[in-house]
């Protein structure tokens, strides 16, 4: 009697289409969801995929969405590294390593893209706020929360998203002469000491 194989599931041999057919569905998926209502499970079953599949070639939700909207860093990766060094010159790092990556890919930034669109359009400002202030400086000002007691961590998040869409936008976008001919560390130490401030400084004004 022939043995009966149970169909294989996750991905199969010379199905090249597999990965590229995932990203699409998740670039229409998180462009009409956002990043939070947006799941693994959904996207999969939009490119016809298992949701194994999904985390075989992305690992996790913030991954895909990364490669979907070609960002060119990914929040589990960048988060534990900026903090690991402790919550002194925090501030410095992350203003340090996000101009960094405004810098080497200039106009190809994903982020400003969004940052263009986000006025005009609720889809790509909800994407903006999830994946800037939700995926990185919330998950930021918690650890800081957690190092040091700093109080209203969703605060100082946003607080801290407010300086860095603002560097977004007056040296890529409008291109704020002596803001864009500027060099990188005067920048980083006037926005760094601004960002530190947000992350663990009172908040009251007292």
């Amino acid at each position: 009697m022939p043995r009966t194989e149970s169909p294989r599931r996750g991905r199969r041999p010379g199905d090249s289409g597999t990965r590229e057919a995932i990203l699409d569905a998740a670039r229409a998926r998180f462009s009409s969801a956002g990043f939070r209502a947006a799941t693994v499970r959904a996207i999969a079953g939009d490119a016809g995929v298992d949701p194994a599949l999904v985390m075989h070639y992305f690992g996790s939700k913030q991954g895909l969405f990364v490669a979907a909207m070609e960002f060119p860093l990914d929040p589990a990766e960048v988060v534990p590294r900026l903090v690991a060094p402790g919550v002194d010159g925090l501030g410095e790092r992350l203003v340090r390593f996000l101009l960094s990556v405004i810098d080497e890919l200039g106009d190809a930034n994903p982020m400003l893209g969004l940052v263009r669109s986000a006025v005009g359009h609720p889809d790509a400002a909800r994407m903006m706020r999830e994946f800037l202030g939700e995926a990185i400086l919330d998950r930021v000002a918690a650890a800081v929360s957690d190092i040091v007691g700093a109080d209203r961590p969703r605060l100082r998040a946003d607080l801290c998203a407010s300086q860095i869409v603002g560097i977004l936008v007056a040296r890529q976008i409008l291109e704020l002469p002596e803001l864009a001919a500027a060099d990188r560390e005067t920048l980083i130490g006037v926005y760094g000491r601004t960002i530190q401030g947000y992350l663990t400084g009172p908040l009251d004004s007292s």
